[in-house]
């Protein structure tokens, strides 16, 4: 009896570790394209959640939830990202349009390490943001780090 029960509850066991295995998986996934990235070149960020697309921009609420934004620090004029989709674990292929709506561009966010990115502009509009009352062009490809959101 006490080799049935233990059989019982051996299987049982088993079973629960191969059912939350896909879950703990998705857990370790979600956290690579969910979170602020900085570059601190261009004082730029992204707040991005490709996994919920419940990202919303301070101020421009009227625009709802979306996978994320870009932005530089201090000012409200941003990029959305309309659309984020995975090519394949470590890169998603982002649709992005200005707040305006007057420009848009397709771009390519690569995780390199844990912390690094590295987005890639792939066609369409140049990547702006407003610094000192004038448009700044940014690099076709920039390089972000994970950081925690300031305040």
């Amino acid at each position: 009896m006490k080799h049935y029960l233990l059989s019982h509850y051996l299987l049982v066991l088993i079973a629960v570790i191969f059912t939350s295995w896909p879950a703990l998986a998705q857990r370790t996934d979600s956290l690579g394209f969910r979170g602020y990235l900085y570059n601190k070149e261009y004082d730029v960020f992204m707040r991005i959640d490709f996994y919920k697309s419940l990202v919303v921009i301070p101020g421009q609420e009227v625009f709802g939830t979306m996978p994320g934004y870009l932005s530089k620090v201090n000012t409200s004029y941003c990029w959305m990202v309309t659309s984020a989709e995975f090519k394949d674990d470590s890169t998603a292929i982002l649709e992005m349009t200005n707040d305006y709506g007057s420009e848009d561009l397709v771009a390519e966010l690569s995780q390199t390490s844990d912390s690094t990115f590295t987005l890639l502009q792939l066609k369409g509009s140049t990547l702006k943001v407003a610094q000192n009352r004038k448009w700044l062009k940014l690099p076709r490809e920039l390089q972000f780090v994970r950081r925690r959101q300031k305040q």
